[in-house]
């Protein structure tokens, strides 16, 4: 794989080395873990969905953490008393996660509800009103004014 040389673009850019930092980790190999599988889905123009699928795990098993744009999703089981059963085979993990999700400017979690095995996290993008784009007027009155007192000027 190629490795990309960003440092000319460190130098003529400001405030982008987080996205340099992305990029730069794009070609490392992923070191976290498939477990547990989940989708990510565009639910709106600015609505977006994290499903994870969390079988055996109930809502105060799980915590979800949200900061310095990062969403981090955990669940730990608790012990459970034997219940003298013996498992011929035991195909539902038991075992503790840890998921790191990395969240764009001013995205923010919404809510978070847990149904049949599936943990929807609901986000959503708020872009703030001074970065939206807007428009600006043209005064052409202004440009004719100063024209006017030219022609005044020279009458004189």
């Amino acid at each position: 794989m190629r490795q990309f040389d960003f440092s000319p673009l460190y130098r003529s850019t400001v405030g982008f080395d987080r996205l340099f930092n992305l990029l730069d980790g794009v070609g490392q190999p992923e070191q976290a873990p498939a477990y547990p599988p989940y989708n990510i889905e565009r639910t709106g123009e600015t609505n977006y969905r994290i499903t994870m699928a969390v079988a055996g795990f109930d809502e105060t098993e799980l915590s979800i953490e949200s900061h310095a744009q990062v969403l981090i999703v955990k669940g730990e089981k608790a012990q459970e008393a034997e219940d003298g059963n013996e498992y011929l085979y035991r195909g539902i993990a038991k075992r503790a996660f840890e998921r790191r999700f990395q969240l764009a400017d001013h995205v923010e979690v919404q809510s978070a509800s847990l149904k049949n095995g599936l943990l929807h996290i609901d986000l959503l993008r708020n872009i703030p009103e001074a970065m939206k784009p807007r428009r600006i007027a043209i005064d052409a009155s202004a440009a004719n004014q100063q024209k006017a007192i030219e022609a005044q000027a020279n009458a004189a």
